[in-house]
C-alpha cells in the first residue's frame, strides 16, 4: 500500500513510475510499463516517450466508446506510429479527453490494455488525472538500464494488483482525526467529525445532529457528495448547494442524525475534471456524455467510506436521504440495513433542467416526480 500512496502523489507531480505485473506466473506476466500521465505532459518528456517502438496511449473503454470504438475490453492501448515522434503534448492530450475524432496517422489500432496499463489508469482515477497514460512496455534490458534509477529511489515501482485496487486502500482504515462542535444555521446543536483517508488525498465530514441518544432506531442520513461550485458558490448548473442545506433541515427535522459530507467532486472525478466536463456540456455535450469523452464512467463514486464513517459513529441501521439507487445499494452491500428512503429534492430551474433530466435518465435517478412537475 504504501508504494501505491506514494506512486499517486509522483503522478500528480507528473513524475513517471514503472508498474511490474505480479498477478501471474513468470511465463504468462505482462511486461513491466514505464507510465508517465498525459495531463501536465511536457514536450520534452513526451520526446522521450515517442522515440521508443513500444509507446502508447492507454486510455479507458469509455473514452474510445466517444470516439466511436467499442470494446469490451476495460481499457485500451494505441501504439504510437513511427511518425509520431514530433508529435506534441498538446495533440497527445487532446486524443486523451477532446471533443475530437482520434488522429490516425498518429495512433494505430487499438488493443486490449495489459493488466500493468489497466493498473496505470486505475493510479490516474485515484490521483484525481485525466484517465489517460504514456506507456513504454520494457524489455528485459530496457528494464536493467533503469534499475540504477530504482535502487537510488528516482524512479518508483509499483506492483499491479495494488495499484489496480488502489480505491480500496481506504476500506477498513479510514481514521477519525478530529471534531468540533459547530453550529449550523438551521441546526443548533450539531458536531463536525473528520475522517481522512490512509492516502492522506481526501478527507470526509461527518455532520453529527441533534443527540445520538435521541436519534430514531433508524437513524436518517444524507450521503452528500462535495460540489464546490454549487455547495459554496450556489452555481446555478446543479441543485447541489440547495439539497445540502435542505439535507440538514430534513435530518433536524426527523430527530436528528447524520449527514455525511464526502470528498467526491464531480461524481468522483475530481474539480479539475469536472470544470472540464463543464466545458464539454457548454459545446452540447449532457453530463455523462461529457465526463465519458474525459475517460470516466457515468458515476466514479464509491462508497466504502461512507460504509467506515457510519460504523465508526455506530450506525447500523439507517432511513437514507436520496434519489440515487446506487447509495442504497452500496450501504447494503456494505452492512448497512437501510430501513427506507426519503425524497430529497431541490427546485427544477432552465439552468440546471438538462442536468437534472441527464441524471434520472441515463443514471438511473429517482426524478421523474420532480421533473414532472416542473413541466
Amino acid at each position: 500500500m504504501h508504494q501505491t500512496e506514494r506512486a499517486i502523489f509522483d503522478l500528480r507531480r507528473g513524475v513517471a513510475v514503472v508498474i511490474d505485473d505480479d498477478t501471474g506466473s513468470e511465463t504468462a506476466r505482462a511486461p513491466s510499463v514505464l507510465v508517465q500521465p498525459v495531463e501536465g505532459l511536457p514536450d520534452e518528456e513526451l520526446a522521450g516517450f515517442s522515440g521508443h517502438r513500444s509507446a502508447r496511449l492507454v486510455i479507458t473503454r469509455h473514452r474510445l466508446r466517444s470516439l466511436g470504438v467499442n470494446t469490451r475490453a476495460e481499457a485500451a492501448s494505441l501504439p504510437l506510429r513511427p511518425t509520431a515522434s514530433a508529435v506534441s503534448a498538446g495533440i497527445v492530450l487532446q486524443a486523451a479527453c477532446a471533443d475530437a475524432p482520434l488522429d490516425r496517422e498518429l495512433f494505430a489500432e487499438p488493443q486490449p490494455a495489459t493488466v500493468t496499463e489497466r493498473a496505470a489508469l486505475a493510479l490516474m482515477r485515484r490521483a484525481l488525472l485525466i484517465p489517460a497514460a504514456l506507456t513504454v512496455r520494457l524489455n528485459d534490458r530496457q528494464r536493467r538500464a533503469i534499475q540504477t534509477q530504482i535502487d537510488r529511489g528516482e524512479l518508483l515501482t509499483v506492483p499491479a494488483r495494488a495499484a489496480e485496487h488502489c480505491f480500496e486502500l481506504a476500506a477498513g482504515l479510514l481514521k477519525r482525526v478530529s471534531e468540533a462542535r459547530v453550529p449550523l444555521n438551521d441546526v443548533a446543536e450539531s458536531r463536525f467529525v473528520l475522517f481522512r483517508e490512509p492516502d492522506g488525498l481526501r478527507e470526509h465530514v461527518a455532520v453529527v445532529i441533534g443527540h445520538p441518544e435521541q436519534w430514531p432506531d433508524a437513524v436518517p442520513v444524507r450521503m452528500h457528495s462535495a460540489c464546490l461550485t454549487g455547495d459554496l458558490f450556489g452555481s446555478l448548473r446543479c441543485d447541489c448547494g440547495e439539497q445540502l442545506r435542505s439535507g440538514v433541515r430534513t435530518i433536524e427535522e426527523m430527530g436528528g442524525g447524520v449527514l455525511l459530507y464526502l470528498a467526491q467532486e464531480g461524481r468522483g472525478i475530481g474539480l479539475a475534471n469536472k470544470l472540464r466536463a463543464y466545458t464539454l456540456q457548454d459545446q452540447g455535450h449532457d453530463t455523462v456524455d461529457a465526463d465519458q469523452i474525459l475517460g470516466f464512467g457515468e458515476d466514479e463514486r464509491h462508497y466504502c467510506v461512507a460504509v467506515d464513517m457510519l460504523a465508526a459513529l455506530n450506525i447500523r441501521k439507517v432511513r437514507l436521504l436520496t434519489n440515487n439507487p446506487s447509495k442504497l445499494r452500496a450501504l447494503a452491500q456494505g452492512g448497512i440495513e437501510v430501513a427506507g428512503r426519503e425524497k430529497l429534492y431541490g427546485q427544477v430551474t432552465d439552468e440546471n433542467r438538462r442536468y437534472l433530466t441527464a441524471k434520472a435518465s441515463r443514471s438511473g435517478h429517482l426524478l421523474e416526480e420532480v421533473l414532472d412537475a416542473a413541466k
